[in-house]
């Protein structure tokens, strides 16, 4: 290398992430890193600058220590940009050999000081007698490529052909390396002609290879080339049991299967054979095996059976829920009691947000099962339970076997989600393919439709989560055990969110812990004025928000001092704003014919208001609010038992014959239904037309006959907290539901008045103020007292 070749120092230093360019050599690149695009902007076609490889590809701004120190001098020969993006191609010939002796600049791009490494022992007879021979290995190799050419007419400098022939062998970046680091010629081309040689003995190899397979195959089976190849190269390296084949054997031999499925395997053993292990069909076949070796035929997950365990693990992860625990703690304890797996299956039922999901995880956690959960909400086919048949292209197995082959044991935990949510499809309902996976007298021998092999699912510990159970079939209601879940108390949401959702949201707002002190005000104030549920999900989401707005404040705090943030009912208000619910019982019934009910929904209890107006007309009710056919019904059967009674009640019924009657119940885009309204309907009914107030302390529920009587109604403990939620202070409810009352948490019932009423003149004694504010049709006061007394 001449001083024509070799740049002033510092020259700039281009690193490669991997390739090598050598002398004699050349190669096109993509560049797109900002330092080497800064480089080969600064410079001209014909410039001259260093290139080294990088140690490890994935640095991305490499320093001295990331690359090799022996480099290529190359001349940027092309530059060319690529379409759609910042990047360049360029084309580089490389000179000679370097050593960088120092990093002088990093920015824009490398700069760096060194020297040129010249070749070592260039002109001995021992060198050119090596080029010699790597030219007849080369010339013995038959028709060559212009460059092989071009690199034989170069044999008489051995070091410049040595490097020329490494160049075009498209050697791999290691073996690249070693030719350029190695600046003795003899030395070098030994391992150039070792490479050459190594190359050609694959090239035999692979020809001999191909000459024994189209001996073997013949002319007419040229498609099972690629196979035969595959054979034929591991009968070369000694390894003819490493194939797909022979390991899922393996596999399967070492599972624990029923003679019914071993009987199955063997019989698709036989036909995967039979296909060589290629082919469509061999694929099919490989994959129902593959699914046969992965379930957990006899594996089984050590089991926890402490009672008091579980108990603990309950109460530590769910506060309140007295009455489910216990249930739950009762199963488990028939579970360890009778040793058998079989038995009732729970099904949660509640509202949302109230733990239904989380207890599933809990007894997992406390037993030392695996927890397993598969969400059934939309799943409207069969097949999602049970399996495809394998008839059909691109059939698997159910959501049960998944699970299982996830859970790896044969006894996880199972929670089947949502089962109330499964839909209906013209290929059958989805429900009934639970029916023999929730019966435990069935599961025993549950098949798949795509394994069409007896499992046995019956030391699986099913558990069932659904919002109502109005959508299930009478017979799949039929196997399960209920456990209602109706919601929380103010109180046992406090405790809750002090135990497990400020540390949560803290916790993932990145807030250090002891920097924030919620006050129990400030949690009350959220609680009950902007949420209004049965559960605690919308209360996590709004301590979540809160949690944000401290994060904001955490982030923003400069001072070195710890911060210290509290949290009070004042600073709810600023962080969620105005509140969102408040009582509006009292505004409501503030005038006569305005009364207040208790419904069930499938996300809780809540109230309702029925208003009645009253006009001139001809004696019709009008009824709107998208009411039911049978709280319609009840409206009629009450304004009926309001006029039989008008004498009673204190006004003429022959009033009613010139006016009109609008019975109207908000929240018109809700349909309501159902005979408990009743109760709610006479009461208003009564009040418009006696003008007596109703009180607007006073919740109502029950179904009323013609006669008057009052009838039970169900849903009493979700009523009643959600009467409670809503601030009232009394309810009326059927004398017949008084035992219903027990189930009510002891928070709600020390702080409520329950009136039991066997017929409408107890409830109207109860539900309606003392003094009338208007008469119509006449009647005395006292007269009306007297009626309800």
């Amino acid at each position: 290398m001449n001083q024509r070749t070799f740049p002033e120092s510092p020259f700039p230093l281009l690193p490669l992430r991997s390739g090598v360019l050598l002398p004699e050599g050349g190669l096109t690149l993509t560049v797109g890193r900002p330092r080497s695009l800064a480089l080969i902007q600064s410079l001209k076609v014909g410039s001259l600058f260093g290139v080294v490889t990088q140690r490890d590809p994935r640095v991305e701004d490499p320093v001295p220590a990331d690359f090799h120190d022996v480099g290529t001098i190359a001349r940027l020969s092309q530059v060319l940009r690529v379409p759609g993006s910042d990047a360049l191609r360029i084309t580089v010939e490389g000179l000679g050999r370097f050593a960088v002796d120092r990093v002088t600049t990093y920015e824009p791009f490398l700069r760096v000081e060194g020297h040129p490494l010249a070749d070592e022992r260039a002109d001995v007879k021992e060198a050119r007698v090596l080029a010699e021979e790597l030219e007849s290995v080369i010339r013995e190799q038959g028709p060559r490529s212009s460059q092989a050419e071009e690199a034989l007419r170069l044999v008489e400098r051995p070091a410049a052909f040595a490097d020329k022939v490494s160049s075009i062998l498209g050697l791999e970046t290691p073996a690249s390396l070693e030719v350029l680091v190695t600046l003795d010629v003899p030395e070098r081309l030994r391992k150039v002609l070792g490479f050459v040689v190594e190359q050609k003995e694959m090239s035999e190899l692979r020809q001999k290879i191909g000459e024994d397979v189209r001996r073997e195959i013949g002319k007419n089976q040229r498609e099972h080339l690629l196979r035969e190849q595959l054979k034929a190269i591991r009968r070369e390296l000694g390894d003819e049991k490493g194939n797909d084949s022979d390991k899922l054997r393996d596999k399967l031999e070492n599972a624990k299967l029923t003679d019914e499925a071993r009987e199955v395997v063997e019989r698709e053993l036989g036909r995967l054979e039979q296909t060589g292990g290629q082919g469509a069909e061999a694929t099919v076949i490989k994959t129902y095996l593959e699914w046969i070796a992965a379930l957990p035929w006899e594996d089984r997950a050590g089991v926890s059976e402490d009672i008091d365990r579980i108990s603990a693990k309950l109460d530590e992860d769910h506060t309140g829920l007295e009455d489910v625990k216990k249930r739950i703690l009762e199963h488990m304890a028939v579970r360890k009691l009778s040793k058998s797996e079989k038995g009732t299956i729970l099904c949660l039922v509640g509202p949302p947000g109230v733990g239904k999901t989380s207890l599933g995880q809990s007894i997992a956690d406390a037993t030392g099962r695996p927890y397993v959960r598969v969400a059934l909400g939309g799943v409207r086919d069969e097949a999602e339970v049970r399996g495809h048949r394998r008839t059909y292209v691109g059939a698997i197995p159910g959501r049960i076997l998944h699970g299982l082959r996830k859970a790896k044991v044969k006894n996880p935990v199972m929670l089947l989600d949502e089962i109330d949510k499964l839909s209906q499809h013209w290929g059958g309902a989805a429900e009934n393919a639970l029916l023999e996976v929730l019966d435990p007298e069935q599961n025993k021998t549950f098949t798949d439709h795509y394994l069409e092999i007896p499992f046995d699912l019956s030391e699986v510990l099913f558990l069932c989560t659904a919002n109502t159970l109005d959508t299930l079939s009478a017979p799949l209601r039929d196997r399960l055990e209920i456990v209602e879940l109706t919601g929380y108390t103010p109180p046992e949401k406090q405790a809750i969110a002090k135990k497990h959702l400020v540390p949560k949201r803290l916790k993932e707002a990145g807030i250090p812990e002891g920097a924030v002190a919620v006050s129990d005000a400030a949690l009350s104030s959220i609680i009950t004025k902007y949420t209004r549920e049965a559960g605690v999900r919308q209360l996590d989401r709004e301590i979540g928000r809160v949690a944000r707005n401290v994060a904001l404040e955490v982030a923003r705090h400069t001072d070195e001092t710890p911060i210290d943030v509290k949290i009070d009912e004042a600073s709810v208000e600023r962080i969620l704003g105005k509140p969102k619910f408040r009582s509006e019982v009292a505004e409501r019934t503030s005038v006569p014919g305005v009364a207040t009910g208790l419904a069930w929904t499938p996300v809780g209890g809540d109230i309702l208001f029925i208003e009645t107006s009253r006009m001139k007309g001809k004696g019709r009710l009008e009824i709107t609010g998208q009411l039911g056919d049978v709280m319609k019904e009840s409206a009629r059967a009450a304004l009926t038992y309001v006029k039989s009674h008008a004498d009673e009640l204190g006004f003429k019924a022959e009033v009613l014959e010139d006016a009109d009657l609008h019975l109207h119940v908000p929240a018109g885009a809700v349909p309501k239904d159902g005979p408990s309204a009743g109760v709610t309907i006479f009461t208003a009914l009564a009040s418009l037309l006696t003008g007596r107030k109703v009180r607007s302390d006073t919740a109502k529920t029950g179904e009323c006959t013609l006669r008057g009587r009052v009838l039970p109604v169900g849903g009493i403990k979700a009523k009643v907290l959600a009467a409670h939620r809503a601030g009232l202070k009394r309810v009326i409810l059927p004398k017949d539901n008084e035992r219903d009352i027990d189930d009510v948490p002891a928070e709600a019932k020390n702080e409520m008045e329950f009136v039991l009423a066997e017929d409408m003149r107890q409830v109207l004694a109860a539900a309606l103020e003392a003094e009338p504010e208007v008469l119509i049709g006449g009647g005395a006061a006292g007269g009306q007292e007297s009626a309800v007394s």
